[in-house]
């Protein structure tokens, strides 16, 4: 619940940061009240310890790999959405007293007991849960699908059997293409880098 709390927060404060152009003013209420439910300790909050940290989007890194990194925190949100909805507590049903007959208001409304008010304090959580949700899936699969393909690759990566004989030889078989492809990669983000110092560099002359 705490990883959870923590999530939310961090949500909720990238929202704080990005422009409102951006957000929608619905989002930041909808986080807000979610932030009612789930509290934490102030002290905790603010802690030093994001739960996603910034450190993947700062320095030289570039656009393209921000959009990896991010396209992978959507992913995670919409996972953890899923599972904070299925954590919504389910209010037993309410035992019907026999002896007792029930009018046509409690029929209509029911009555205004804790087991009620539980029940539809549950249908708003889950409601707002999946309003963000759906922002997130919206986000991600249309701004992100490219993104999607770059990370099944990575987590195919990581099934890789290496102790494989047939893998061994066919990875050596492989390794010249694959190489190439990451130093033409190198030398493309450098001449990149270069041509963006020279531009600066005449944009300064000219003023």
């Amino acid at each position: 619940m705490v990883a959870m709390e923590r999530l939310m927060v961090c949500l909720c404060m990238c929202v704080c940061v990005v422009s409102s152009f951006n957000i929608p003013a619905e989002m930041n209420r909808t986080i807000q009240n979610l932030l009612q439910h789930y509290k934490i300790p102030v002290k905790e909050r603010f802690n030093g310890r994001p739960v996603f940290s910034m450190e993947a989007l700062e320095g030289k890194v570039q656009d393209a790999e921000k959009r990896v990194f991010l396209g992978g925190v959507l992913e995670t949100y919409e996972k953890l959405i899923n599972k904070m909805m299925g954590q919504l507590p389910t209010p037993a049903p309410q035992a019907v007293r026999t002896d007792q007959r029930p009018t046509i208001t409690s029929i209509i409304n029911g009555p205004l007991t804790t087991g009620n008010q539980a029940k539809a304090a549950e249908g708003r959580l889950r409601d707002e849960l999946n309003y963000i949700l759906k922002l997130v899936k919206t986000l991600r699969k249309h701004q992100y699908r490219e993104q999607d393909k770059v990370l099944q690759g990575l987590r195919h990566l990581q099934h890789i059997q290496m102790d494989d004989l047939i893998i061994q030889s066919k990875a050596l078989w492989e390794l010249p293409q694959l190489y190439q492809e990451a130093s033409l990669l190198t030398g493309s983000s450098r001449r990149q880098r270069r041509r963006r110092r020279a531009q600066r560099v005449k944009t300064h002359l000219r003023g």
